[in-house]
């Protein structure tokens, strides 16, 4: 990544660590609701000694390990020395992960999907080391936007990328294009993007320039005029409207309601060697995420997440989008706290819970798009990254009733805004029934 400029990767690393601290088949197509539960009897003190580094990005849905810290939860489930670090981009917290809290780096954290699929397996990491990664928890839904810079505000460019097919297409003869930023690349950011544009029959992949910029960078960029989309995280699609750069087109929740987003993961090693440990980190975050969703917390949740430490931005920031008040930036203010970030439950289902014919989809987009090859064996790799097993441990230490705990590992065939389905039983179909792909 560009951050690697003349320090060689291990000491820039070490650095900013110390500075920023197909066999494409799944069983299962049940969907099964899941309530806000709160916890009252705090876990044993298992593991109160094991010190604990997890990263977080500074963008909203990093708020299940920063209220898990600030509200005392890690402290009360027994996990007392749990250090949260931010780091400087998506790509330093990979690679921070990768060398472990052992080398300076960190145990887990805040992560993209599918990154750690894609750890696991080598795909994204020095000299393709595989790395084994476990899925814990899916820590929100919702809470990303596609932002469009205010010069093409004028076309009406919305849920509907179309209106800016000339504009690509023109560039493009020219012998330019269009510059799109993202946070990570094969990453959900990445992903959402590439959904969008190719719905209005925007290949990204041929038709756009992607450039990848750390999330508190999207800002500045598009003011420079270095870019002229951006798809990212809360609070940065609402600081451009309030500074009046660009505007919103589209917020992930209108293009797959209830999408899985952000996932808690850490190192396969270091929890196989600390079980009680992770049971205690486990239940800290999932009682954070309850404590998330409360509307009577909503007020205090913006005022710590808006700290300099955490996510560096005013609370005007971020409150609207945290309550489900869209100012879009182009005469369109709705209010629809249905869209709003969630991380526990929304609407009767769970967003905690790890469903694996999530990581499926997530793994079959990179096969659309070449990232990875079409005989993936994505089944073998869900299976070893997804311990939805702690989850269900740890949900009924929790006090979670048994019908809120989801009875299998998939949510179903699932419906994107322009009518494409998504069945994890045959992912095959879904990439079948895509215009635009490169697989």
């Amino acid at each position: 990544m560009a951050l690697h400029t003349n320090l060689s990767r291990r000491q820039f690393l070490l650095t900013a660590t110390a500075s920023t601290l197909t066999s494409l088949a799944l069983h299962g197509c049940t969907n099964n609701p899941s309530s806000s539960t709160t916890a009252t009897t705090p876990r044993s003190s298992s593991g109160s000694n094991t010190n604990i580094k997890l990263g977080f990005l500074p963008v909203v849905d990093s708020a299940p390990l920063i209220i898990a810290k600030e509200k005392g939860f890690f402290a009360k489930h027994g996990a007392k020395n749990v250090e949260v670090a931010k780091q400087a981009s998506w790509s330093a917290l990979r690679d921070n992960v990768e060398i472990g809290s052992s080398g300076g780096g960190i145990d887990g954290g805040h992560f993209q999907s599918p990154i750690p699929e894609l750890i696991s397996e080598g795909k994204i990491t020095k000299g393709n080391q595989k790395i084994p990664m476990y899925i814990l928890a899916r820590m929100n839904t919702h809470g990303v936007a596609i932002s469009v810079v205010s010069q093409y505000q004028k076309l009406g460019v919305n849920l509907d990328s179309s209106p800016l097919r000339n504009v690509f297409a023109q560039a493009k003869s020219r012998g330019s294009k269009i510059k799109c930023a993202i946070t990570f690349p094969r990453s959900s950011i990445d992903l959402w993007l590439r959904y969008w544009l190719a719905a209005g029959g925007i290949n990204a992949e041929d038709d756009a320039s992607i450039v990848v910029i750390p999330p508190s960078q999207v800002v500045s960029s598009m003011k420079q005029g270095t870019m002229d989309i951006f798809c990212a995280t809360d609070p940065w699609n609402a600081r451009i409207v309030n500074q009046k750069i660009g505007f919103t087109a589209v917020t992930s929740g209108e293009i797959w309601k209830n999408h899985p987003e952000k996932v808690f993961t850490m190192r396969a090693d270091w929890v196989d060697k600390n079980p009680e440990a992770v049971k205690a980190v486990l239940a800290g975050v999932m009682e954070a995420q309850q404590w998330c969703d409360k509307p009577e917390n909503k007020d205090e949740l913006c005022r710590i997440l808006a700290e300099k430490n955490y996510v560096n931005a005013s609370v005007s920031d971020i409150e609207s989008r945290v309550k489900g008040k869209f100012d879009y930036g182009d005469g369109r203010v709705v209010e629809n706290p249905s869209l709003a970030i969630k991380f526990w439950s929304s609407e009767g289902t769970s967003i905690s819970f790890p469903f694996k014919s999530h990581d499926t989809w997530f793994l079959t987009e990179n096969i659309r798009w070449g990232k990875i090859p079409s005989d993936t064996d994505i089944k073998k790799i869900v299976n070893s990254c997804n311990r939805e097993d702690l989850w269900r441990q740890v949900a009924k230490s929790l006090g979670v009733a048994d019908a809120e705990i989801p009875k299998t590992s998939s949510r179903g065939i699932e419906t994107f805004f322009d009518g494409i389905k998504f069945d994890p039983d045959n992912p095959q179909a879904y990439l079948q029934s895509l215009k635009i792909k490169k697989v």
